[in-house]
């Protein structure tokens, strides 16, 4: 006489269904396939893993360009306040030394 056993579980996402027949000496397992639940789940969350990382990445891209300009910026005004300084440091050199030359 053959005998039949069923068992279902089911997690939440896949749902899997085993029948053992046992007939004279030899067990047959059938498997049920799951839903496929699970592995959209998985790859939503894969997606948004990679949005939130992209986000991420281009903010910090974003904000190294701003502080580049500022510095950008900063040097060009101090190489301007150089050559301003240079440039009235030789016009007064200029004229000290034409006070000191005698005119003839």
């Amino acid at each position: 006489m053959a005998t039949e056993r069923v068992t279902e579980r089911s997690d939440g996402l896949t749902h899997e269904r085993v029948v053992e027949r046992d007939a004279g000496g030899t067990t047959y397992v059938d498997s049920g396939s799951g839903s496929g639940l699970g592995g959209v789940l998985i790859g939503i969350a894969v997606l948004a893993m990679v949005a939130i990382v992209a986000f991420f990445l281009l903010q910090s891209n974003r904000n190294d360009a701003i502080r580049t300009d500022a510095v950008t910026s900063t040097a060009s005004s101090v190489a301007d306040s150089a050559a301003t300084a240079a440039d009235s440091v030789g016009s007064a050199a200029n004229r000290a030394a034409d006070a000191v030359t005698p005119k003839q």
